[in-house]
């Protein structure tokens, strides 16, 4: 029982994901600082308030908090942001770039027989018509 156990938490994905929530809660951590520290302080040199959460309106002794959401709206789109363009974007580039390294695979093979050259879906060579395994994609 424990050995099932111990092979499901050593299997790769578990390990990986791991790693993913340790580095992305890092990640949290800093981008919470970024908007903390340096952004709300340039919103609060541009619009002369640094910290949304006191607007708000009240209905019937009801109050409702627009700041805070506010707040929390503008900390997501930072970090989206932040994720988008140190993470997704540059792993969009690394991803092309190693597709243009990639070759593309051979239209044609040659006939072990008589050494012509045929399509790699050919079944029978052309020249002198021996049987070629079809090759499989």
């Amino acid at each position: 029982m424990l050995s099932g156990f111990r092979a499901f938490l050593l299997r790769g994905n578990v390990v990986d994901l791991a790693v993913a929530v340790v580095i992305g809660a890092a990640f949290g951590a800093v981008v919470t600082a970024f908007v903390k520290d340096l952004i709300t302080p340039l919103i609060a040199a541009l619009f002369g308030k640094p910290d949304f959460s006191a607007i708000g309106f009240t209905i019937n002794n009801a109050r409702f908090l627009v700041g805070d959401f506010i707040n929390a709206l503008i900390a997501f789109v930072l970090v989206a942001a932040a994720v988008y363009y140190a993470v997704v974007l540059p792993m969009q580039h690394v991803d092309a770039w190693r597709k243009r390294g990639e070759p593309l695979p051979p239209a044609t093979k040659e006939c072990p027989y008589c050494l012509e050259t045929v399509p790699v879906a050919a079944s029978k060579c052309r020249a002198c018509t021996s049987a070629l395994g079809v090759a499989s994609a």
